[in-house]
């Protein structure tokens, strides 16, 4: 199994900026799921206030699998002026701007068959009109593909 590792990403900015998730923990919860947690650790802002990843997968009554990614992005509020005392309010959290991709795959289905479900979305997701090569390796390629969680 893949051991938990800070994730170095990049985001959508015009000017693309690197994040570095740090790994935060993995947890086998009571109902036999397992969750892990990446998150920025920015010195400036709490960490609520801080981009957040989690990995869950869950085996359904059913069989089924469940695996969701999810990836939250914290947006802070713009701190203008100061009251007439000199005192300026702490930034908060405006709002929380939240993805997720989650893939239900049968027991009896292959590698091969949730690489092939995974790719269409990330190649519709990218816009990618032409050939490109599956990735295979990284946290979501583990869990939706091969059934791999962190560790």
């Amino acid at each position: 199994m893949a051991s938990i590792a800070d994730i170095t990403v990049f985001d959508g900015a015009s000017t693309p900026v690197t994040h570095t998730l740090n790994a935060i923990s993995v947890v086998s919860q009571p109902d036999g799921s397992v969750e892990a947690l990446w998150r920025e650790s920015l010195s400036a802002t709490p960490a609520y206030a801080n981009i957040e990843y989690r990995l869950r997968m869950e085996t359904l009554k059913s069989g089924v699998q469940r695996m969701t990614a999810r990836v939250s992005v914290p947006v802070m509020e713009a701190v203008l002026n100061q009251n007439a005392q000199g005192y300026t309010a702490a930034p908060k959290v405006a709002y929380v701007n939240t993805l997720s991709s989650q893939m239900l795959a049968s027991p009896r289905s292959t590698v091969t068959d949730r690489r092939l479900a995974r790719m269409i979305l990330t190649n519709l997701m990218n816009g990618v009109t032409t050939s490109t090569v599956a990735a295979t390796s990284g946290s979501i390629p583990d869990l939706f593909d091969r059934w791999v969680m962190p560790t």
